[in-house]
């Protein structure tokens, strides 16, 4: 097969589609007609032509982001808004999107878009993307081919590719969410970065390499570098946050893997969560009596940001803090206790955990999982007060989640993977980026949608003459 990766710019995609078909119908592929089990993986196909792997200086693009401040804006210096929600599937053991054993990808995908979602966050393991690193990539068995022609015979990777390339097609931009060390189904439950034979070095090493591969593509725009770091204080092992160089230091840990991300490709943005707990004044990480801790939801504790901020050195201005937050139906926090409403939560959760970040102006914030079931009770008053909240403030945000078998929020997808909860999305709809009746993507040519769009616009046109 020809190498093209010299050749290989952004908005290349429907050239490389027809080289990966032409590849595919000439290689004797394995072919899949029903879902079988989810762990038996078929024989590795031809491999793919992808968008970039040589050593080269990362290609400008028009579309890479920065921040100035609390914003997020783009070369011309318009404040964009990223607005989208998430996707998993490719950090479990099926190593794919979840809902292709029964759903179309490119329905799925265009939905998303004429839905307004322009940007999708994908959650990944590190064992997965040292499975790409090494060549070692399978087929999916949990893709249904009889609802999935296209993806007949691909590895995961290629199935990823293609996937980027609806994504070029369809206006949407892409976060990189390393989900769990390993490829498990409840692997977010583990606290850290590393794990049994995925190590810390393994962590940084694949970054590198997701980097070096997408360089010159600007449909991955930002790296949320690690999901939900988090540990109590009698815990072991357990994520911290201070200004040590200790293995579980999680300041550290994002702060080296940004800036190794950064030195392949100073474009991306790098997203770093917070923590669980953190000390209250006059204490350290040595107390483990939980009264000396401010506590938190998993990966939204960005107090230590205040006296410890990750450091990205001269690429400091591709920053962003990423929290997460849920309402009282994923567990029963105590501010969830007794009267609250928006502004207890703003005054007492809130601010102090991260919202402080976007006020003073330090970096700009992504909420990049808030969610959950509509109840017409407390957890619709949490959603409906957060929404209310990432709206005032334009906060970007990734709504957890397109899919219907989460299984403690549901998703705006029902369990066919084609009826969207209307209600769910009619919620989430004000926080989606829009200007005149039209949602708003985040590249400069495309409109979110596709060509045709009738309800997306892209981003010149949505900030003509201004940097709003």
């Amino acid at each position: 097969m020809t190498n093209l990766t010299n050749e290989r710019t952004r908005r290349t995609g429907r050239l490389r589609r027809a080289l990966l078909a032409v590849a595919l119908s000439a290689a004797s592929l394995l072919t899949m007609g029903q879902l079988s089990a989810p762990d038996a993986h078929a024989g590795q196909s031809a491999p793919a032509p992808h968008r970039s792997t040589d050593a080269g200086a990362a290609a400008p693009g028009d579309d890479w982001l920065h921040t100035q401040g609390g914003d997020i804006v783009d070369a011309q210096g318009n404040k964009v808004w990223m607005t989208g929600t998430n996707w998993f599937g490719f950090n479990t053991g099926e190593r794919v999107f979840h809902g292709l054993w029964s759903a179309n990808i490119e329905e799925l995908t265009r939905a998303m878009a004429e839905r307004g979602m322009n940007t999708i966050r994908v959650p990944i393991s590190t064992q997965l993307l040292k499975e790409w690193k090494n060549g070692q990539a399978t087929a999916p068995s949990a893709v249904n081919t009889w609802a999935n022609p296209e993806l007949t015979g691909m590895t995961s990777l290629q199935v990823f590719d293609y996937w980027l390339d609806l994504c070029e097609q369809y206006g949407i931009k892409v976060m990189m969410d390393v989900h769990s060390a390993e490829a498990d189904n409840s692997g977010h439950v583990h606290p850290v970065w590393w794990k049994g034979s995925v190590t810390v070095e393994d962590f940084y090493a694949t970054w590198e390499w997701l980097a070096n591969r997408y360089k010159n593509d600007d449909t991955i725009l930002s790296m949320d570098i690690k999901n939900e770091p988090h540990g109590r204080q009698n815990e072991s092992p357990r994520a911290k946050w201070d200004g040590s160089a200790d293995q579980d230091n999680w300041k550290h840990a994002c702060q080296t893997a940004g800036r190794r991300i950064l030195a392949v490709n100073p474009n991306l943005l790098v997203l770093c969560e917070g923590i669980e707990i953190y000390p209250k004044n006059g204490t350290d990480w040595g107390s483990t009596t939980p009264a000396d801790y401010h506590s938190m939801w998993w990966g939204g504790n960005l107090r230590g940001a205040k006296d410890h901020p990750v450091d990205l050195g001269t690429q400091q201005d591709q920053l962003v803090y990423s929290p997460h937050d849920y309402g009282p139906s994923v567990y029963r926090q105590p501010w969830f206790e007794g009267e609250w409403n928006k502004t207890t939560l703003t005054e007492n959760v809130w601010r102090p955990n991260w919202l402080y970040l976007k006020e003073n102006g330090t970096a700009p914030l992504l909420v990049g999982e808030w969610g959950g079931r509509l109840d017409g009770g407390e957890n619709q008053k949490w959603m409906t007060a957060l929404r209310d909240l990432i709206v005032e403030h334009r906060i970007h945000q990734t709504f957890w989640c397109l899919n219907p078998n989460s299984g403690d929020t549901g998703g705006l997808l029902d369990y066919d993977w084609k009826t969207w909860d209307e209600a769910k999305y009619a919620l989430l709809k004000p926080a989606l980026w829009q200007k005149d009746g039209r949602f708003v993507g985040l590249d400069h040519q495309v409109p979110l949608g596709g060509a045709n769009s009738t309800t997306g616009t892209n981003v010149t046109a949505a900030t003509a003459g201004t940097h709003d």
